[in-house]
């Protein structure tokens, strides 16, 4: 639910805008650092001005919730306080390599599940992960941070390549190794849930008939 140069309408947290790639999606399936450029520019150059649009029609400062940043700091602490837990940079490099043997450009079902239940076990561990040294400049705590929003994108990641059963652009299905145009009538939402990370289809609109007639050329 992101509408582009607009707040998220779905958004728990007023005022959070979207730019780059996430708010856009102007290039289609692929992974071309120029393309994501442009997007970063441009897009974020729209949610810039209504951010800033926002702002100055904003009557007061959003009410903020002592006891969720009380929660959010002890979380964040504890790594640091640990006694003992696995090592961060252990955990990060276990996930890079599942993300890079199950889940690279081409995919099947079989690696996508190994990676899920894989997944499942780095998010537990990563639950009780220790970061040596102090508060200060610490890139070892700063990872023990990272972990966890690195699991939920790369759950992300698999549940909807599990779910979009074809091949397009940078995603490969050798289970389904055809583009199928009912899926490219869909775009797939992440969310997070009270039950985990869900993934929902939604409907897109019909191209106009100048783009479809590009396309068909193509």
């Amino acid at each position: 639910g992101v509408r582009v140069g607009a707040e998220t309408q779905e958004s728990t947290l007023p005022g959070l805008f979207a730019a780059g790639e996430v708010g856009g999606g102007l290039h289609g399936a692929n992974r071309l650092g120029g393309n994501s450029l442009s997007d970063l520019l441009v897009f974020g150059k729209r949610a810039g001005e209504f951010a800033a649009a926002r702002a100055r029609e904003m009557p007061d400062w959003p009410p903020i919730d002592d006891a969720q940043i009380d929660r959010v700091a002890r979380e964040s602490l504890a790594p640091l306080e640990r006694d003992q837990g696995p090592n961060p940079y252990a955990l990060h490099q276990e996930l890079q390599l599942l993300m890079q043997r199950n889940v690279g450009i081409v995919r099947s079902e079989a690696d996508l599940k190994e990676a899920l239940e894989k997944l499942a076990d780095l998010r537990r561990r990563a639950g009780d992960v220790k970061a040596a040294g102090n508060i200060q400049f610490n890139p070892g705590w700063h990872l023990a941070l990272d972990l966890a929003n690195m699991l939920d994108i790369s759950e992300a990641v698999v549940r909807a390549a599990l779910v979009r059963q074809e091949s397009r652009g940078a995603h490969t299905r050798e289970d389904y190794p055809d583009a199928s145009p009912e899926w490219g009538k869909v775009n797939l939402i992440v969310r997070q849930a009270a039950g985990g990370i869900e993934v929902h289809r939604q409907s897109l609109p019909p191209l106009p008939d100048d783009l479809a007639a590009i396309l068909k050329e193509n």
